[in-house]
């Protein structure tokens, strides 16, 4: 039989299983947001099916790769590049939220009181140089950690790397807490007016964005335990790794403009108010 370097797919029912839990976890979160009856119920129910079905898929895929061997150089340059266009469509998905920002702040209407932070929000923004300095300093020494596990799995060192990728997802879970203490403790909601919207809708999504990075990356501190990665095969580390310096970078581009630029105060506009007579 030809054995050509590509690898074709069983047929497998993670895929719809998987888009299938998706579409009932977004109808549950609607429901919920909008006090439909079972709305919560169908959230978390939607959220446990997509949980399960990422598992059991990875686990697929995991098999494929370590105990198969189907993962040949050709299938792991296309697993490269389907992560690359990923993240470039996560920069995307961000991009508009950054765009509803300064959209937002650079041109402020006056119904908010033609200046940003809006009147009613300058007294309730942020310090940017108290909790969203800490949490930046964490998710680039995590960025540092995973750095150091990558090189050490190059250098077949793996109890360094065990190491380095415990602290990472230390890290990754000390900023999503230190997140959600800013959360609870916020002098404002998601319901006060664009900056209260634009606030939580970049850095809830961002947040949300570090939880399933880190998913990802227990995921490869369990492979990483069970010795699945070597010095030619990792591309499920690389991945990670790239997925995770993605979410360093949106985050500081979220602390310099959210955090610091969009909490000053800008120039207050004079309005004259112009009185015609016939």
């Amino acid at each position: 039989m030809h054995r050509h370097t590509y690898h074709l797919v069983n047929p497998s029912p993670w895929p719809i299983s998987t888009a299938f839990s998706a579409f009932i976890m977004i109808i549950g979160g609607v429901l919920y947001m909008h006090s439909f009856a079972k709305g919560g119920f169908f959230f978390l129910l939607g959220i446990s099916l997509l949980l399960t079905s990422m598992g059991l898929w990875w686990r697929d895929v995991v098999r494929e790769s370590t105990y198969e061997g189907n993962h040949t150089k050709a299938v792991k340059t296309g697993l490269r590049y389907g992560m690359l266009i990923f993240i470039i469509s996560e920069v995307m998905f961000f991009f508009s939220f950054f765009w509803a920002f300064f959209h937002s702040s650079l041109s402020p209407v006056i119904e908010i009181g033609s200046v940003w932070p809006p009147e009613n929000m300058k007294e309730l923004v942020f310090d940017s140089s108290r909790i969203p300095l800490l949490n930046t300093l964490i998710l680039l020494l995590s960025g540092a950690t995973l750095t150091w596990c990558h090189y050490a799995i190059l250098s077949s060192n793996k109890k360094d790397a065990t190491i380095s990728l415990f602290i990472t997802l230390f890290l990754a879970a000390l900023f999503t807490t230190i997140q959600g203490y800013e959360y609870v403790s916020a002098p404002f909601s998601i319901s006060d007016g664009v900056y209260g919207s634009t606030f939580y809708l970049a850095t809830g999504f961002h947040g949300l964005h570090v939880i399933i990075g880190s998913l990802f990356l227990m995921v490869c501190f369990y492979r990483l335990v069970n010795n699945h990665f070597t010095v030619r095969s990792h591309i499920g580390f690389e991945a990670a790794a790239w997925y995770w310096h993605f979410v360093d970078v949106v985050w500081l581009f979220l602390y310099i403009s959210t955090y610091c630029w969009g909490g000053i105060p800008s120039p207050e506009l004079e309005v004259t108010n112009f009185i015609c007579v016939k």
